[in-house]
């Protein structure tokens, strides 16, 4: 029956010991921690605190968390301590020895708490930096400190759609596979059509860029109709097939198919990555399709068109040509748009697709889960 000693900041069972902090997450404590692991632009300072809060709460003993993440023993006490009396708002740096403490932690954490879940008193959508100052009782300044140190930016709001689809796992599997191991003897094309496209022509000239000046244009416009811009995008040769129509049925959509079919070599067989548009899916189409074994259709999940790969190449031409473009008529846009793409494919740039099928989908389970 020996006596064994430990120091006291180690989690251990050593008798001479003090015991662990208890730590016991609620949801969105938790998913805020995790949030900041993420994050790119997150200290590393701030980082490992939530790191190491995070694996206190799974009751890991001190010198385990030290070891886990490559540190000593005394931090991960003092901000698993930090964290139990103040709760996220502790783990802010404190101010510097000597001086006293500026702004209460309970009120940091109230600033904190009623920025992400309160709405401000005249029914806003989302608090200014004046009106949390107001209603905490603190300088603006302090305020935007406050949110700075965590991260938070109530004037910002990023827009989501979470597809319904119920073979996401599986339409994601295919499409990406065909995107990292695209088959032999085959041809992989990201279709779509970019619809609505308008010839505008503005009333009066602009003036072109001048040093400290940017170009101008005036903000009233001619519009001379739309036209509608359909695409193939080549995942291996970034090469583009093109086609411009005044409207997108399915009878303009199977005149693309038939020129993709005589542009492609038939000794190859042609994947069509496209998305689940009705006019993709007519009961005409299928039949083309039928009468042609050597095209493979593969669909994008609903609410997905970001993993179409002709999306971004649309991106291209609406920033290059479309956006700032001036067009007399749509037989004008329809030249303009084929000069484009002509000069693009004497010099095409594939897209490198990065990211796995397996961490798109855990992304996608883990806000769904988030959602529920």
């Amino acid at each position: 029956g020996g006596w064994s000693w430990s120091p006291w900041w180690d989690g251990g069972m050593a008798s001479a010991g003090r015991p662990r902090v208890p730590i016991v997450l609620s949801d969105e404590e938790r998913a805020e921690l995790e949030r900041i692991t993420r994050a790119h632009s997150s200290s590393q300072k701030l980082v490992l605190r939530a790191r190491i809060v995070l694996l206190a709460a799974e009751d890991l003993p001190t010198v385990e968390i030290a070891a886990r993440l490559g540190t000593s023993q005394p931090p991960v006490s003092k901000w698993r301590k930090r964290f139990a009396e103040h709760r996220l708002a502790g783990l802010a740096d404190a101010d510097r020895s000597g001086a006293p403490p500026r702004i209460d932690p309970a009120r940091i954490r109230t600033v904190v708490e009623e920025t992400r879940f309160a709405r401000p008193p005249d029914g806003a959508s989302h608090w200014s930096s004046r009106q949390m100052a107001e209603h905490a009782g603190l300088s603006q300044s302090a305020v935007v400190r406050i949110w700075q140190a965590f991260r938070l930016q109530p004037h910002r709001v990023n827009a989501f759609k979470l597809s319904t689809d119920p073979l996401f796992i599986d339409k994601v599997i295919d499409v990406v596979g065909l995107y990292t191991d695209p088959p032999d003897h085959a041809v992989v094309l990201c279709a779509d059509e970019k619809s609505q496209i308008q010839a505008l022509e503005r009333t009066r000239p602009g003036h072109n860029v001048a040093p400290g000046h940017p170009a101008t244009r005036t903000h009233d416009d001619v519009r001379h109709g739309t036209t509608t811009l359909f695409a193939a995008f080549d995942i291996v040769t970034g090469q583009v097939i093109h086609d411009t129509h005044e409207r997108h049925r399915s009878t303009e959509w199977l005149d693309f198919l038939r020129r993709i079919d005589t542009e492609v070599p038939p000794e190859l067989d042609v994947h069509l990555v496209c998305d689940n548009y009705d006019t993709h899916k007519t009961k005409s189409v299928r039949d083309w399709l039928a009468e042609h074994e050597r095209f493979h259709v593969h669909f994008t999940p609903t609410s997905a068109s970001w993993l179409n790969q002709v999306e971004r190449w649309f991106g291209l031409i609406q920033n290059r040509l479309l956006a700032r473009g001036e067009f007399t008529s749509t037989d004008d846009l329809a030249a303009r748009i084929a000069q484009w793409t002509e000069h693009y494919n004497t010099d095409p740039r594939p897209f490198i697709w990065t990211k796995p099928a397996k961490d798109i989908i855990e992304k996608f389970l883990r806000i769904q889960n988030r959602l529920i």
